[in-house]
């Protein structure tokens, strides 16, 4: 069947609920396990932002789903991924002495099908788009130990893991890597502390409920998240080695799931920046691997505008990861009940997949209460690697080729 996707229809389209919405501002990385910029004028801020895009697929699918994909699952659909806003007081990072910050960010959206954890708004409806309290955490700083101190968050956080957030501010492109999409948690629950050994090492460790749980668990097991990070070259070299250890199967508290992950930022140049990430993941109950790595550069050409580039391997040898979520409730019930409903829901088989991504990011001039406005088009080639796979486009082709658009609003 042709493709009938008209790009400039899906741009019109996901501009219009742009331009509908409103919200919000900057905000520092949730992920940063060290800071390295000086503290806020205002310790206590309130911002927020609105997402949204589409993805054209020219398979033209007839299940209307980007296989490999989450935030971006629909094809030739326009999507409302977020409308998030956030109330948070940072952490003083030359804090001398006791202090103190919290973070809370709701979520409305897409999106929110795929960032919700288990026993918390899991149940909210059936709908495309629904609620998320995405974090809620305390942030204790104590001058103890090391002159930097140690820092204890608890509540609920996203994920340490990864090159790549939630927070779309913080990415170079729309769609998402393997990595994130099947590799890493998203959120966890729990209590971690960070051991501000010296100004270029942290060491980090915590107990939480496991991946992507808050108020239930789905077997009663706690998990164990910790890991180093390091800030070498002057802040121009990042590196985070980060793991997750727990059983993540419903009722099985014995069957571990590994979570690895390391992650590289190089500031090569001011304008040009390499990351690098790497992951591995295991899970005993399926007796299953998943592993890959995924190397992004991106350009800033001017104050305006920026280009990127981003290829990945990721292999899935036993299928178990890799897997298209065809209802808007199933990625809530594989998690907290092990069970998926709808027959659009699949995997993609025995693959290791590989996936290149071009894109460019477009600032537009803003003004009064409006912070920014970014564009952000991508070009994306998707293929099996081995032979005789086909988990693109109803599982019928060994490729898939996708145009991204999404736009940013922040305030």
């Amino acid at each position: 069947m042709k493709s009938r996707f008209k790009i400039p229809a899906l741009v019109f389209h996901a501009s219009a609920i742009l331009l509908a919405s409103f919200t919000q501002a900057s905000a520092d990385s949730a992920k940063d396990a060290i800071s390295t910029t000086a503290a806020p004028e205002a310790r206590l801020k309130f911002y927020g932002w609105i997402e949204g895009g589409a993805t054209g697929n020219t398979g033209s699918p007839h299940d209307g789903q980007n296989f490999g994909r989450l935030f971006d699952d629909r094809s030739n659909q326009a999507l409302l991924n977020q409308v998030s806003a956030t109330a948070e007081r940072a952490l003083d990072p030359k804090a001398t002495c006791f202090d103190w910050g919290f973070k809370t960010q709701v979520m409305y959206g897409s999106d929110a099908r795929f960032t919700r954890s288990v026993g918390l708004l899991d149940q909210t409806g059936n709908q495309r788009y629904q609620p998320d309290l995405v974090e809620a955490y305390l942030n204790l700083h104590f001058p103890i130990l090391t002159e930097g101190g140690v820092d204890l968050k608890a509540g609920k956080v996203v994920s340490l893991e990864g090159a790549e957030t939630i927070d779309p501010r913080t990415n170079f492109f729309y769609s998402h890597t393997y990595i994130f999409n099947y590799g890493i948690p998203m959120t966890y629950t729990g209590a971690t502390a960070t051991v501000h050994v010296t100004s270029e090492l942290d060491l980090i460790g915590g107990v939480t409920r496991g991946v992507n749980t808050s108020t239930q668990d789905n077997n009663g097991s706690a998990a164990f998240q910790g890991g180093f990070a390091l800030n070498l070259l002057d802040g121009k070299f990042v590196v985070s080695a980060i793991t997750n250890i727990g059983p993540e199967t419903p009722d099985k508290n014995s069957k571990y799931r590994f979570l690895n992950d390391v992650t590289a930022v190089w500031k090569i140049t001011d304008k040009f920046t390499s990351t690098t990430d790497v992951n591995y993941t295991f899970d005993r109950a399926a007796k299953a691997a998943c592993y890959g790595v995924a190397e992004s550069l991106t350009y800033q050409i001017n104050d305006w505008l920026s280009v990127g580039g981003r290829a990945e391997i990721w292999a899935d040898p036993k299928g178990f990861y890799a897997v298209q979520i065809g209802n808007n409730t199933d990625m809530m019930t594989l998690m907290r009940d092990g069970v998926v409903y709808d027959p659009r829901t699949v995997g993609g088989g025995d693959t290791t997949y590989g996936a290149l991504t071009l894109g460019v990011n477009i600032k537009a001039p803003v003004g009064g209460p409006i912070q920014g406005l970014v564009f952000r088009p991508e070009v994306r080639l998707d293929t099996a690697l081995n032979s005789g796979k086909s988990p693109f486009n109803d599982s019928k082709d060994r490729s898939m080729l996708t145009f991204g658009l999404d736009a940013i609003l922040t305030f």
